[in-house]
């Protein structure tokens, strides 16, 4: 008989391949991508990501990123996601959600929304750790 161990975390979760992912790499603009694939968190976190390197307004940033933030917890919850546990930097698809959460962390900080800004941060972190230290200034 095996046990299971119950101190263990959750396991990892593994996002499925995104086809708004290609499109990008192909040279889409992130707007285009976001009305093809209005699911897709690397859609989203792209839009916002360009709306920041492009100076727009941080609340137009934050809140790009906050759709993509939204629709990423649908897609892991849609992939055994529980609310917590590793969502790891390495495996590519993860990272949309992983960019729009920083994204979000970074654009409410802008705005000066602390809260939200240290919550994001630490889910983040929780999240994937080399994802934090990749995407959040130390």
């Amino acid at each position: 008989m095996s046990h299971q161990d119950l101190m263990a975390g959750p396991p990892p979760t593994y996002l499925p391949e995104d086809q708004a992912a290609a499109d990008l790499l192909e040279g889409a603009e992130p707007a285009a991508v976001v009305r093809r694939h209005p699911a897709s968190p690397i859609a989203w976190a792209a839009l916002a990501a360009l709306a920041a390197e492009q100076g727009a307004d941080d609340v137009t940033v934050y809140a790009y990123a906050r759709v993509g933030y939204h629709r990423s917890l649908d897609l892991l919850r849609r992939n055994g996601w529980k609310g917590h546990g590793p969502v790891p930097w390495s495996h590519e698809p993860n990272r949309g959600f992983l960019r729009a959460l920083a994204l979000l962390a970074l654009s409410a900080r802008a705005i000066g929304e602390t809260d939200e800004w240290e919550r994001c941060a630490t889910f983040l972190r929780d999240s994937s750790p080399e994802a934090a230290d990749e995407l959040l200034p130390s």
